[in-house]
């Protein structure tokens, strides 16, 4: 069944499943929105992100970003980018553009279900974006009766298998597809791509999500920060965002782990902060502005207006913004995604 798939939440894990009620919108700022919310400076900055990646995109439907190359994750980055903006594959002025971007990542996708490029640096990190944006394209494409459907339904569930298989025996993933170490930072690419691919009617193994879900628990700190593997490890806010992120993927709405983890991304990381570390900024931010859009009320009151003023300054004169270690598309696709969540398009972002 592929249609209004995304008006209703769906928690994947099944002992989370009987947890939450039908409708849970709960207090995130999905069916609360804040007074001028998208403003137009926003609105400027956001149509000159949008020229920016529009133009340079390869002529294969790729992205390539300073050493990274042409890259699947930078891609699937860049088309939700579009995406969030209402172009979809065949409607709106940009349509075609992501019309590309799919035929690029289906023409990635190889027999073991894996999604990757030459230039993909990291397979996981690449193939669960990937799996991320067909996920988004399947559930919003009407219809399904055609051949384009049915090759992103193969593709999809095929990418869905591949991370079911490749789970760790501590519940989460790494950098390849074999099943013998994990991250916090690639397990949450995963969790986004099993709700994403669940939302658009995949079916998805709840033991899997259930297993991340804890997997993810046990690398918070007391401090309510995340470290990057099981084990001793400092906490940090790039992996923190992404630690929360996963937990409301999974489906968990209200727990101390979520509240431990706000609390320590708004002291440590809040935008505007002189104190807060800007490695891996771009991946906070994306992660940390999903956090407080589900956590809603007074953490997406303060977080909202503060990314969206300190995103719009950073903007370059030709409408990109750079990341230094992985460059202007990859930069620009995430800051565009950030400021146009109060747009409520892409049903992932929801509850």
């Amino acid at each position: 069944m592929k249609h209004a798939r995304f008006l209703i939440p769906i928690a994947l894990g099944a002992t989370l499943l009987h947890a939450q009620p039908a409708i849970d919108p709960g207090n995130s700022a999905q069916n609360n929105p804040l007074d001028q919310e998208i403003t137009p400076q926003l609105d400027a900055a956001v149509k000159a992100g949008i020229s920016y990646l529009a133009t340079t995109q390869e002529a294969d439907g790729s992205w390539a970003s300073g050493r990274y190359g042409k890259n699947v994750a930078i891609t699937a980055l860049a088309c939700l980018a579009l995406m969030s903006d209402g172009h979809m594959p065949g409607r709106g002025e940009l349509g075609d553009v992501v019309d590309r971007g799919v035929e690029f990542m289906l023409s990635s996708s190889n027999d073991s279900g894996l999604i990757t490029s030459e230039a993909n640096n990291g397979p996981m990190y690449g193939h669960g974006f990937a799996t991320l944006f067909l996920g988004e394209v399947y559930g919003m494409t009407p219809g399904g009766d055609n051949a384009r459907a049915n090759r992103i339904h193969e593709a999809l569930v095929k990418a869905v298998r591949l991370i079911e298989q490749t789970q760790n025996d501590e519940g989460g993933w790494r950098y390849n597809p074999v099943p013998y170490d994990a991250d916090v930072s690639v397990t949450i690419c995963q969790i986004m791509a099993l709700r994403s691919a669940r939302n658009a009617g995949i079916e998805v193994s709840s033991e899997v999500i259930d297993r991340a879900v804890e997997y993810v628990r046990m690398c918070q700190n007391a401090d309510g920060g995340f470290k990057y593997q099981l084990g001793s490890g400092n906490s940090a806010w790039p992996r923190t965002a992404a630690g929360v992120a996963s937990l409301y993927y999974a489906g968990i709405y209200e727990d101390d782990a979520i509240d431990k983890g706000i609390e320590y991304l708004t002291k440590n990381a809040l935008p505007g902060k002189a104190s807060a570390s800007r490695s891996h900024y771009f991946y906070g931010q994306y992660y940390a502005v999903q956090a407080m859009y589900l956590a809603g009320d007074a953490h997406w009151a303060l977080w909202w207006p503060a990314i969206r003023a300190e995103l719009i300054a950073q903007q370059n004169d030709e409408g990109s913004w750079d990341d230094r270690s992985v460059g202007k598309p990859y930069g620009t696709a995430m800051a565009l995604i950030v400021l146009q969540m109060p747009k409520r398009y892409l049903p992932i972002f929801q509850k």
